[in-house]
This record gives C-alpha cells, sequence and structure tokens, in this order.
C-alpha cells in the first residue's frame, strides 16, 4: 500500500524564492529512489504561508530509506563558498503521514 508524506513548510513571504530555487537545483535527487513514486512542491495561493511538499512511496520502508540516505546527505551538505549550511528559508515544518486507501484518475487519459 502506498503511503503519502507532505512535510508543511511555514515559510515567510520574502523566502519563498529562496525556497523554490532550492528545491529545482535538487529536483531530480529523488527520483530515482527505489520505491519512489510522486513529488510535487505546492505554492500557497492565498491565506497561509505554508508550502506544502507531496511525496507519494511505494510503501514506509522506501521513505524511511531515502530519509536515512540521499535526504541525510542533502540536508548536511555545506555551501561551496565557505563551508556553512545556508540559513533554511522555512521557519517551521510538521510532517504529515497518510495511507492511500482509494484512488482514481482519469477515466481517458
Amino acid at each position: 500500500m502506498s503511503v503519502v508524506k507532505i512535510n508543511v513548510l511555514t515559510v515567510p513571504s520574502e523566502q519563498r524564492e529562496t525556497l523554490e530555487k532550492r528545491f529545482a537545483s535538487r529536483a531530480h535527487a529523488v527520483e530515482n529512489s527505489d520505491g519512489f513514486e510522486w513529488f510535487e512542491l505546492l505554492r500557497p495561493v492565498e491565506g497561509t504561508d505554508n508550502y506544502l511538499v507531496y511525496t507519494r512511496w511505494q510503501d514506509e520502508a522506501s521513505f524511511q530509506a531515502w530519509m536515512e540516505g540521499p535526504m541525510k546527505a542533502a540536508h548536511q551538505g555545506g555551501d561551496a563558498g565557505n563551508g556553512e549550511r545556508p540559513k533554511p528559508a522555512a521557519s517551521g515544518s510538521t510532517v504529515w503521514s497518510f495511507e492511500v486507501v482509494q484512488q482514481t484518475g482519469p477515466a481517458n487519459p
């Protein structure tokens, strides 16, 4: 059964561009991970400063393997210019976890 992880990132308006550029610069970092199924970065349109980072995985074990491998390595990397990690663009983060129990798609793709 697939699992969905939604990382809710609180991003002040002055940090939005920074966050989006950081995600764009590592857009393909997750694609080849075992069990990976889908990714979306959702920008808020109105009423909130929360971005949603949506990922879908074959199972919980696949997500955990990515978290302990490629994800951990990406977040521990430093800035090439001075060896320091860049300041986070988000001021807060919460992860929501779900199991997919129903799904549907277009009748005529």
